[in-house]
């Protein structure tokens, strides 16, 4: 860990402004249906505290647009927070302004304020100077912890650095820890496992996973494209025509680097794109003209439960099929328990979609980490150099 964190500076009698990722989602009456992010920075935060820091935090939800919107306010979650802490969470109309400087600059050693949601200014995403610098003026330190936002050059996450020194958080700290020993250092075999929708999402990440990895499982509608490269046909499964060519190369270039590369071999195919579709198990060769494949078959699973078994690394990014129904959820869901299995090797899951699964399995506390960031953890992997990381203070 190259980077300063909370623990290399001196917070005592500060005020210390927290980045967070708040972005949590919402039922239509505004209760929070999955509180983990929030849960995630209650160590640094708890930390932050005792060594006796006055606590401004910070964080966006959703996409107003740069426009105020009572939908999109953090209200709810200062009150959610307040009950995680146990402990008053003070909670201001605005993140910058008279408002905010008033509430920040009252705010006593040991108590907490969040702001209202940074992207009710479009300078937020914008990352606009005079903006980060009026952020900055409510602090005497700064503080990121929310590696889901910190692959964006935006004004709480880069632009603010240049007006305030900024440290890495616990979480933060966590996340660039694991990922990074897997991308750089990982215990062998290791293992990448990636699906999701599109190839097209995700070809920087296999690319560079293609360097390090010894064994790449691809699962999701992203398979489809492999197999149909490789000449299989698909019935109405979603496919990439315009990949073929990188498929192929792709393809090529596992053999060459001796990565044993592990597409599906059997499907759970629908007739149509329903939770109440008719549905049956066939051959990753057989799909019918009119049918879709939906998951990966047990076929699948198994093959890839055998090939996970030796593995002391395991990255996966990206569900099986379309988990969000029941019929289609099978592949994705065997894959969530067979990692949580694997007692001697580090497993870290990210996305969305994957950590969702394995909230979903009741097996997340056997996991060595759940990343906090979909699009972040998919940029690391990838080797790109996050600008919210970047812009942190170095020990040296």
């Amino acid at each position: 860990m190259s980077k300063k964190t909370i623990h290399d500076v001196e917070v005592r009698g500060q005020k210390v402004f927290v980045r967070v990722d708040y972005n949590v989602p919402q039922d239509k009456a505004g209760e929070i249906t999955d509180d983990t992010r929030i849960r995630a920075t209650l160590p640094t935060i708890k930390t932050l505290l005792e060594k006796g820091a006055a606590v401004i935090l910070a964080s966006h939800l959703g996409r107003p647009k740069g426009e105020v919107n009572a939908s999109f306010t953090l209200k709810p979650i200062a009150e959610r927070l307040a009950e995680l802490l146990e402990m008053p969470v003070k909670f201001v109309s605005d993140c910058v302004g008279e408002a905010a400087e008033s509430a920040a600059a009252e705010l006593k050693a040991g108590e907490v304020l969040l702001l209202e949601n940074l992207r009710f200014h479009k300078e937020e995403e914008g990352n606009d100077p005079i903006f980060s610098e009026k952020l900055a003026k409510l602090a005497d330190l700064g503080v990121n912890d929310a590696f889901g936002v910190s692959h964006r050059a935006h004004a709480s996450v880069e632009g603010i650095t240049r007006y305030l020194p900024m440290v890495a958080g616990l979480l933060m700290e966590k996340e660039i820890r694991f990922l990074g020993q897997a991308v750089e250092m990982p215990e062998r075999p290791f293992a990448a496992i990636i699906g999701g929708a599109k190839v097209s999402d995700k070809i920087g990440v296999i690319e560079n996973l293609l360097e390090k990895a010894d064994l790449l499982i691809i699962g999701g509608g992203m398979a489809n494209t492999f197999l149909a490269a490789q000449g299989n046909i698909m019935g109405t499964s979603l496919v990439e025509e315009d990949k073929f060519k990188l498929a192929k190369e792709l393809l090529v270039k596992a053999e060459e680097k001796g990565v044993k590369f592990l597409l599906p071999v059997d499907f759970v195919v629908a007739n149509r794109f329903a939770a109440d579709a008719d549905f049956k198990i066939v051959k990753a060769d057989e799909v019918p003209a009119k049918w879709m494949a939906l998951d990966v078959g047990p076929e699948s699973a198994q093959l890839f439960r055998e090939a996970l078994k030796p593995c002391k690394t395991v990255v996966w990014n990206g569900p099986m099929g379309v988990f969000e129904m029941a019929n289609f959820a099978g592949g994705t869901m065997s894959l969530a328990q067979v990692i949580a299995d694997l007692k001697d090797a580090v497993t870290i899951v990210g996305g969305g979609d994957s950590v969702a699964a394995i909230e979903k399995s009741g097996e997340a506390r056997k996991i060595s980490h759940i990343s906090t960031g979909g699009g972040a953890s998919l940029e690391f992997l990838e080797g790109k150099e996050l600008p919210g990381i970047q812009a942190l203070k170095n020990k040296r």
